[in-house]
């Protein structure tokens, strides 16, 4: 709830607040056009970065690596992206701050310490019997089973198209 409080009630009221004291300084539509001059320079600067981002990721999943850090950084770059169409100078210094290559590999580095790369480890769990399913119970190997559960991790081992050139 405190999340949505700031969003919606603190973060407009303090946009108001500074895009009323700018105007005080530099006029009203020197305002109004230096926000609409922060949205066109963020639209261009996002189109540009998501582009590389995207051409950096195509290239991962190529070389037959887990684009993780763009698919991060594209999540960033959604955001900073929906913060410079946002009117208000506050939300656009965070999206630029979020657009700027050098703090969203940063932004992209911290989310990756938290993040966990799913499809590195495998487990399974298989109930043999014992259970029961729409139709009554279910015991599809061994009709006299008590339920037994067999629990494993695996991992995959084959090879990769890039393990087996790097061998060649």
């Amino acid at each position: 709830m405190p999340v949505f409080l700031f969003l919606f009630i603190v973060m407009p009221v303090a946009e108001l607040v500074v895009l009323i004291k700018v105007g005080g300084v530099i006029g009203a539509i020197n305002t109004i056009a230096l926000v609409f001059l922060t949205a066109i320079v963020g639209a261009w600067l996002l189109r540009k970065q998501g582009l590389a981002t995207l051409l950096r990721a195509n290239q991962r999943l190529n070389s037959g690596e887990l684009p993780a850090k763009e698919v991060a950084e594209g999540l960033i770059l959604a955001v900073g992206g929906a913060m410079l169409l946002t009117p208000g100078f506050i939300t656009d210094a965070f999206g630029f701050f979020c657009l700027l290559p050098g703090t969203r590999h940063w932004l992209a580095g911290q989310a990756m310490k938290r993040m966990v790369v799913a499809g590195q480890s495998r487990s399974f769990h298989f109930h043999a019997g014992g259970g029961t399913g729409p139709f009554g119970p279910q015991r599809p190997f061994d009709r006299d089973a008590g339920g037994d559960i067999i629990e494993g991790e695996y991992q995959d081992q084959t090879e990769s198209d890039r393990d087996r050139l790097e061998k060649k």
